[in-house]
């Protein structure tokens, strides 16, 4: 069953995070000559995405309010079909905060279906969200999303908040799921790799060009072509992920070095680890949740 590891070609998903007016979307353009050749944008910035068409050569498809999962879902498997190489998602945030976004249709779900309890409300928004993630992480292109900045702050050991740098405007915990994920600076446009599995960057990469994309491309090309991965039995993948969460009626527990625990009671950075874990994948929507009312919370506070 054992062989030796060898890392297979892929298609890699690709994070640009800024605030506005530091350059995301021409950066992305920039990315994406060296990565393919044939290239897509989903916009959702109000025609922004087109502004670039007299310099590079790319097919732009508008998403207009409302922003749901499914209209981007929908997106995405269009520009699959039609055998792009690369699809930019311009931008990311926008299912997220923007008018008819998840947030927002959290809030009309609490109120409708809930009678008001925001925390019930997203079981029902965690599966939307998650299964816009997996169209993206399984779809055979390449894909850079751009995603806008905010202050991201951190819960410390005596319960206190503390600010600490920029995070994306989307749900907590998306930035795990990319390859890598570049933030890019304001002033001189120039970008940080702040996660990075190909090893590729250290750190400061400065501006983005179509280097950067080609650099990227021989990166996936040295790999050993991918065959199809062999399927495990239901029932076994079942055990394997039931070892570690267990469910108590509303409660979830998962298993560690330190026996159960209940998720609720973990802290920030346990409750980011449960998310990078795939053996806890069962408790990913309870970990998201907790993660989004701690998220709340300190919006509260700004």
């Amino acid at each position: 069953m054992f062989k030796k590891a060898e890392r297979k070609r892929s298609y890699v998903k690709i994070a640009l995070c800024g605030v506005s007016g530091s350059g995301k979307t021409y950066s992305a353009l920039l990315m994406a000559q060296g990565l393919g050749e044939k290239i897509a944008m989903i916009d959702t910035e109000n025609g922004s995405g087109e502004l670039y068409s007299d310099l590079y050569d790319y097919d732009v498809a508008q998403i207009v309010p409302p922003f749901t999962t499914t209209n981007y879902i929908n997106a995405i498997k269009e520009a699959e079909n039609a055998g792009y190489d690369v699809l930019i998602i311009d931008s990311l945030s926008h299912v997220w905060n923007g008018a008819g976004g998840l947030l927002e249709q959290q809030e009309q779900i609490a109120r409708t279906k809930y009678k008001g309890n925001s925390w019930a409300a997203w079981k029902d928004i965690t599966p939307m969200h998650d299964k816009l993630v997996q169209t993206i992480l399984q779809s055979k292109m390449h894909v850079i999303v751009t995603m806008r900045s905010k202050q991201d702050y951190i819960q410390t050991e005596d319960k206190k908040i503390k600010k600490v740098g920029m995070a994306p405007v989307q749900r907590e915990g998306l930035e795990y799921e990319f390859t890598i994920m570049f933030d890019i600076d304001r002033e001189k446009h120039e970008a940080t790799a702040s996660k990075d599995r190909t090893r590729l960057f250290d750190n400061s990469v400065g501006v983005i060009t179509p280097e950067i994309g080609a650099k990227i491309r021989q990166w996936i090309e040295q790999g050993a072509i991918a065959h199809e991965p062999v399927k495990v039995p239901e029932e076994e993948a079942a055990v394997k992920t039931t070892e570690f969460v267990k469910f108590d009626g509303t409660k979830c527990y998962v298993r560690g070095n330190a026996g159960w625990q209940n998720i609720e009671e973990m802290g920030v950075e346990g409750l980011k680890f449960i998310l990078s874990k795939p053996q806890y994948e069962n408790a990913h929507s309870c970990a998201k949740t907790c993660l989004d009312a701690i998220e709340a919370a300190e919006e509260a506070m700004e």
